[in-house]
């Protein structure tokens, strides 16, 4: 018996060592925790339990038979994050640099099989210099088999990422099909090949932060959604980014006592939007002063900042928050910013987060660049996905709503439940400039300077007051209430309470075709 269990004791400490003190120091001197100090600091105290602890890779050749680590670079299990069930992995950069090979990756897709069955989120903690290259196609097919399942519980569970550490080649992928990347700033990084690649093949001297770091990411490419300071602020993120989600697709996210925004919030809107058409705000400070105090928490802050996409509680009930940034770009709508929140939508959707839309919109931007680079298919993407979501959807129109811009950001044709406006909202084909141009040019063609200029004024003003202006569609139903901005957060409350039980029955279908 006592040798059984020295076996063990022995066995469990190798694993808990992982690739030894020596490594691990390095490890910590680099400012990075280990797999299992990322677990213990993302799990509640005392709840994870880990499986497949005494998993070992099977490989023989290039000496990997005087190297089996009890574990195999990688920790899994369970536990509860506030007090809700989660599962999770954590690679061990100190064992083969958290390359994966074949039981590595089996340790995984038990884990994101055990979450798809529980109905639970599965969270990744990763640090992997990507395939194990002593076990060849085998660790392919090791990537191939975890990408498979992030796929088959994309829309099931939630799925989150957090980028520890540099993550190369086969391991960006599945971070990249999962709900949310997370990327410590510093110490992660992602790229298909590295800058020594990168140098040999095109001759371009690159960093690995400048090539894929936590700011090329957030700010550039826009893979990224949040960026920390460190791995505790990582994993405190992903904490905090939990408690908006429901456990599954089958759950309603989870509710909190709600907290009310000041007395003077509800005043303040109506100044918060300048009353000059053309002037710049941001739109932050109408979202804020409308969702409960201290809610709000951005996605993609840095990427396409022109449309903000946030998760945000509304009298304590988790919303997703898509809102033009006119202090951007006019608030225009552009390739990212279509992008950013149609995927954003879809997520919403998935996990039955009803979506708040408030709308600034002078339409899409302009130019060759946008055109050539597919403005037509990437903004067919956020029509695409506001007509096929069936969550509560509550439009809010503060100002600009122009052209097909009016139909994408969630108007009522798109299946808006409930489509407000402010006085000063102005929906039309196009600003008034533009239409005056296109309906009078002959008569701005006639007399002198002075009276084109007099006739033109004289005319944008009639246009304005006649079509600028929510009436119309208000008449037609387009917009259910035209109301007082002090009134929007209490009648998105009341509407949100009411469209609790919304249920949309769409034809049957295995899916459909969204213009990616």
């Amino acid at each position: 018996m006592s040798d059984a269990f020295d076996r063990w004791a022995v066995l469990k400490k190798k694993a808990r060592e992982g690739g030894g003190p020596e490594r691990v120091e390095r490890h910590r001197a680099a400012g990075k925790l280990t797999a299992r100090d990322r677990l213990e600091a993302f799990f509640d105290p005392g709840t994870f339990t880990e499986i497949d602890a005494f998993v070992t890779h099977r490989v023989d050749k290039f000496g990997m038979d005087e190297r089996r680590v009890p574990g195999d670079g990688v920790v899994t299990g369970w536990g509860e994050v506030d007090g809700r069930p989660v599962c999770a992995f954590a690679q061990d950069a100190t064992v083969f640099g958290g390359a994966l090979g074949e039981a590595h990756a089996m340790k995984i897709v038990k884990g994101m099989e055990t979450a798809r069955k529980a109905g639970v989120p599965i969270v990744g903690l990763d640090d992997s210099g990507g395939a194990r290259i002593q076990e060849g196609v085998i660790s392919l097919g090791g990537y191939g088999d975890v990408f498979f399942r992030n796929v088959l519980l994309s829309g099931v569970v939630p799925q989150l990422s957090l980028i520890l550490g540099p993550c190369a080649g086969g391991a960006v992928y599945s971070p990249a099909i999962t709900d949310f990347v997370i990327m410590a700033k510093g110490t992660g990084q992602m790229f298909i090949t590295g800058p020594d690649v990168v140098r040999a093949v095109t001759g371009e001297e690159v960093t690995m932060e400048a090539l894929g770091g936590a700011e090329a990411h957030a700010a550039v490419s826009g893979v990224s959604h949040f960026t920390a300071a460190s791995d505790r602020d990582a994993i405190a993120l992903a904490r905090r980014l939990l408690g908006y989600l429901p456990l599954n697709n089958l759950e309603d996210p989870p509710t909190i006592p709600p907290v009310a925004p000041s007395h003077s919030a509800a005043t303040e809107l109506a100044r918060v939007v300048p009353e000059d058409a053309n002037a710049p705000y941001d739109v932050h400070a109408v979202v804020e002063r409308v969702v409960d105090p201290g809610s709000l928490l951005e996605v993609q802050s840095e990427w396409a900042p022109n449309i903000v996409i946030a998760l945000a509680r509304l009298a304590g009930r988790p919303v997703g928050v898509v809102a033009n940034n006119p202090a951007v770009l006019a608030g225009t709508l552009d390739i990212n910013a279509s992008s950013k929140a149609a995927r954003f939508v879809r997520f919403c959707d998935a996990f039955n987060l009803p979506l708040l839309t408030f709308v600034d919109v002078p339409g899409f931007l302009p130019g060759t660049a946008q055109e050539h680079g597919g403005i037509i298919r990437h903004g067919a993407k956020l029509l695409y996905a506001y007509a096929e979501a069936t969550v509560p959807m509550l439009t809010v129109i503060l100002r600009k709503a122009y052209g097909g811009a009016y139909d994408v950001m969630c108007s009522k044709h798109l299946g808006g439940d409930l489509n407000l406006a402010w006085p000063t909202a102005e929906i039309a084909v196009m600003g008034a400039d533009g239409a005056v141009n296109i309906l009078f040019r002959r008569e701005l063609e006639s007399g002198t300077a002075e009276e084109q200029a007099k006739t033109r004024d004289r005319l944008t003003a009639e246009y304005r007051a006649e079509f600028l202006n929510p009436y119309l569609a208000a008449e037609r139903g387009y917009i259910d209430d035209v109301i007082d901005p002090a009134e929007t957060r209490a009648r998105l409350v009341s509407a949100l309470s009411l469209l609790s039980s919304k249920r949309d029955d769409r034809p049957g279908r295995k899916h459909g075709n969204i213009p990616l």
